[in-house]
């Protein structure tokens, strides 16, 4: 049976709008019957992706989440941890795609990184997994370089130890962290500006600012 009916949450994010950049690049909405939910802005249009634009519906209505065939979640956790076990209880039985780590270690989900692990997602959706949930973001970088040597079972373990990004925090911490950068660009914009001035003159000025 193919999925078409498809609900996306948390879509205008810092994950959810790459995840809309590349899906509307690659042409991923045609054939498909998506329905666009909302935590804030019920009944409020939805992003533009064509004929099958509608308003955005309650992403806290389990009656119409349960409508949907796969649901794809940018939302974060405590979205994950207060709908999809009501959606469950409810009797929903479609496919929870979801970037947040809620149910990353979860023995009902495989983490998903198809240029890895494929295989692995194929034998899932055989064998009726259906929560599909994002690897942290550093790790699936590292694996995406390094997948060929574990493949070929060069690799017996590894230990990777890293400070998240600050995209990890979304988009409004993101908007927060580029506000910060500006005024300490533009706090030191006579000092930058001064190519013969003095480098210490400049980190005095940024160190004031901080």
């Amino acid at each position: 049976m193919a999925l078409t009916r498809v609900g996306l949450v948390g879509w205008r994010g810092m994950v959810g709008s790459v995840l809309m950049e590349r899906m509307l690049k690659e042409r991923d909405f045609e054939g498909l019957e998506p329905k666009f939910f909302s935590t804030s802005q019920v009944g409020q249009p939805g992003p533009d992706i064509g004929p099958n634009t509608s308003a955005l519906a309650d992403a806290y209505d389990v009656g119409t989440l349960k409508e949907q065939q796969a649901i794809i979640t940018c939302q974060g956790g405590d979205y994950t941890s207060k709908v999809l076990p009501e959606l469950r209880k409810a009797g929903w039985d479609g496919y929870w795609i979801d970037a947040a780590s809620t149910k990353r270690m979860d023995d009902d989900s495989v983490i998903v990184l198809d240029p890895v692990n494929r295989t692995v997602i194929d034998k899932a959706i055989q064998s009726g997994v259906k929560n599909y949930i994002g690897g942290n973001c550093t790790v699936s970088l590292m694996l995406m370089a390094m997948g060929g040597l574990y493949q070929r079972g060069w690799i017996e373990w590894i230990s990777s130890m890293t400070y998240q990004a600050a995209s990890g925090a979304g988009a409004q911490n993101m908007r927060e962290l580029v506000a910060q950068m500006y005024q300490i660009g533009m706090d030191a914009k006579p000092q930058v500006e001064d190519a013969a001035g003095s480098i210490l003159e400049l980190d005095k000025q940024v160190s004031q600012t901080l």
